[in-house]
């Protein structure tokens, strides 16, 4: 029986597959472990270290174009909202999103999935410059070359979390993308402790995020896609019905899932989204997720992460499978 080497983060609706208990027919699924796991998005996109990784679906559209030997399948782990995303420095003054024309803005990296979406939303919704902003990162980008000139690299050695309370940037993004972590996304990346909020430190550019995101999504039935499913190309090259076994086990093992725990206990925020948006809280297929592909395309070509010419048809960015709505 082959062996297929699997990069995952830690995802309840996963864990079956991972342990053996479901099947990839003709397959044994040999889990690795890194932690962070967004560690591991640079190491499969530059040297295709494992068979099958989670990955960044902006780093995985970028591969995509720079024609890195890799191939997806339509199974996204894990999804969130983003107008909670943008915290003000207390210093800043910020008001509304257009109070952040010609600021300076924290982000992990220029083209973290988390910033392509809000700088989506920021320009989409509220009519936001984001060219105009200067975007401050302390990581390098998983695929290099794409980030423009307003993007301004750390130099001291402070973490986003430290230069917003300094006031030194106006605004940054939260968790993984900005003030949640300090230093590259390697063994020991550093979670930073809980901020003050209010007075005492950065406080939301969103007062009532949660409404927004729900009416956004009620609007445009845009649901932002965190996590793709990547193959090395080799491997599909070898067998083409591997895409359709991965697939059909990922979408086995989240079935069981929802039987054992249909409120999404095992990760409350999934079950918050559930009832928000009414329905699953983790789609998998295409047509469940055609809007938010469609939207992270545009928002990439948009912001210069992705050529303009590149495919915006979903199906043109996965293998030629068969993936069921699950």
């Amino acid at each position: 029986m082959n062996k297929l080497s699997v990069v995952l983060g830690k995802y309840a609706h996963a864990q079956p597959l991972l342990d053996g208990d479901v099947a990839i027919d003709g397959y044994a699924v040999e889990p690795v472990t890194v932690e962070p796991v967004i560690g591991a998005y640079r190491r499969m996109i530059r040297d295709l270290e494992f068979d099958v990784c989670e990955l960044a679906p902006t780093s995985y559209l970028m591969a995509l174009q720079a024609e890195v030997a890799l191939t997806a399948i339509p199974v996204f782990l894990n999804r969130r909202f983003h107008h909670a995303d943008v915290q003000c420095s207390a210093k800043s003054g910020l008001r509304f999103p257009k109070d952040l024309e010609g600021k300076r803005i924290g982000v992990r990296a220029y083209t973290v999935t988390t910033g392509v979406w809000v700088r989506g939303i920021l320009r989409d919704e509220y009519g936001v410059d984001t060219d105009s902003i200067t975007w401050v990162v302390d990581d390098d980008d998983h695929i290099e070359g794409r980030a423009p000139s307003n993007v301004e690299r750390v130099t001291d050695g402070r973490s986003l979390g430290e230069l917003l309370r300094a006031g030194d940037i106006d605004a940054a993004l939260t968790g993984n993308a900005g003030t949640g972590r300090a230093g590259a996304p390697v063994t020991g990346w550093q979670a930073t402790p809980g901020e003050p909020t209010g007075d005492e430190g950065p406080y939301p550019l969103f007062s009532e995020p949660n409404v927004l995101a729900t009416d956004w999504y009620l609007r445009t039935g845009i649901y932002p896609l965190h996590s793709v499913i990547a193959i090395r190309s080799e491997l599909v090259q070898r067998d083409p019905e591997l895409p359709t076994a991965l697939y059909a086990a990922f979408a086995e093992a989240k079935r069981r899932q929802v039987a054992a725990d249909p409120q999404w206990s095992a990760l409350p925020r999934l079950g918050r989204q559930a009832e928000r948006i009414g329905g699953d809280p983790i789609p998998y297929g295409l047509k469940a997720n055609d809007a938010s592909l469609r939207a992270l395309v545009q928002f990439s070509r948009e912001q210069g992460l992705l050529d303009p010419d590149f495919p915006g048809e979903p199906p043109s960015l996965f293998d030629d499978g068969s993936y069921p709505d699950a």
